[in-house]
């Protein structure tokens, strides 16, 4: 794939978790513990150690230290002036610790990032601070962006730049059901496919409509790059190999397609937890990820967080330990694929799933599913 373009409860973040169960988008979790999804919110209570919290609390400094001055980050990955896309994802990660914008230790940051994301917003409905190649990846992270923004703040403004950014996945959907790099219908991969779904996602569940036969076209790609295996290849009918990264995103793609049930869903959880136990220290394996680590487990974390149960708890503690341990100790930060801004933006995402404050990364259960 190329890409183109604290620990307790308080203030603000009380607020926002009681918004998040509060919210009508939310449809009710399935009953019962033995089925995939059925408890993907419950509490487990070894989640945050100290050594997590002090981690998170190093990379959130780290982040509102390099934000720069228009509220940008990304600037050593793209444009010098800063990357919508990466900016949406320190956003994500300041809102992960219970900021909003101009509330919270962080809020002023939050603040900053969402005015440089509104700035990228353009006419066409593409949010895009640069003419690189992959616009689609930021489109989508800078949209998912705006409507968890949206559907906590019911901003006026907000609303029609995210109402023209999901019409404007929509309108690039290919006719295999998926997206790729550009916007424009013409090829498509499920590592581009997992942003757009995930947006249309938090968009829908902030009260924006989705057609319905969008994420049903969207699912039926998805389902088509999945292999015998159980893993997922980057691009349907092409024979590809499984990985990680790429079924981490097949796996999120079909539960924020509302799909919490089946066996293609199954198959791809054990696949990422047999990969997951199997390759930690190994070149190439659960620490390697084909080169796209952050990426990878960006999507494997949400995946098994909403699958709940034993996925969950075989995987978070793991990836915690790995992530601390992966951390500069000097900076807070975290080096990755596409720069520092952005590896520490979604390490800190991941750090910080438990805390539950994101409403996308809340299960919608069988009923959620786009209607």
């Amino acid at each position: 794939m190329r890409f183109g373009i604290g620990g307790v409860a308080v203030g603000v973040g009380a607020m926002l978790i009681a918004r998040v169960l509060a919210g009508p988008a939310l449809g009710a979790q399935p009953a019962g513990g033995g089925r995939i999804g059925a408890r993907p919110n419950e509490v487990r209570g070894d989640e945050i150690t100290p050594e997590q919290h002090a981690a998170v609390e190093a990379g959130l400094r780290y982040l509102a230290q390099k934000q720069m001055r228009n509220g940008a980050f990304g600037s050593n990955y793209g444009s010098v002036s800063g990357h919508a896309g990466i900016t949406a994802l320190g956003g994500l990660a300041f809102m992960s610790a219970g900021n909003l914008p101009g509330r919270g230790k962080y809020g002023e940051n939050v603040q900053k990032c969402l005015d440089f994301v509104k700035a990228s917003c353009q006419e066409s409905g593409l949010i895009s601070s640069d003419n690189m190649h992959g616009a689609m990846y930021g489109h989508g992270f800078a949209t998912l962006f705006l409507a968890e923004i949206y559907g906590m703040s019911g901003d006026e403004e907000i609303k029609e730049k995210l109402q023209k950014a999901v019409r404007l996945i929509e309108k690039t959907q290919n006719r295999e059901g998926g997206w790729r790099y550009t916007p424009a219908p013409l090829d498509a991969d499920i590592s581009v496919t997992i942003c757009q779904v995930m947006a249309l996602r938090a968009a829908r569940d902030a009260g924006i409509k989705v057609e319905k036969e969008v994420i049903d076209m969207a699912v039926q790609y998805v389902r088509r790059c999945q292999n015998p295996d159980g893993g997922f290849s980057y691009m349907a009918g092409q024979g590809s190999g499984s990985g990680f990264a790429r079924t981490g995103a097949g796996c999120a793609t079909l539960y924020y397609a509302g799909v919490f049930e089946g066996n293609d869903l199954k198959r791809g959880l054990d696949y990422l937890k047999s990969w997951g136990v199997a390759a930690v220290g190994r070149p190439g394996g659960f620490d390697g990820m084909e080169g796209m680590f952050f990426y990878g487990h960006y999507y494997a974390s949400q995946a098994m967080f909403l699958a709940g149960g034993e996925y969950w708890a075989g995987y978070y503690p793991k990836i915690r330990d790995l992530l601390i341990q992966r951390q500069n100790k000097s900076t807070g930060s975290w080096t990755g694929e596409a720069g520092d801004d952005y590896a520490t933006a979604m390490a800190l995402i991941v750090l910080q799933m438990p805390n539950r404050y994101l409403p996308v990364f809340h299960g919608k259960g069988t009923e959620g599913r786009i209607k």
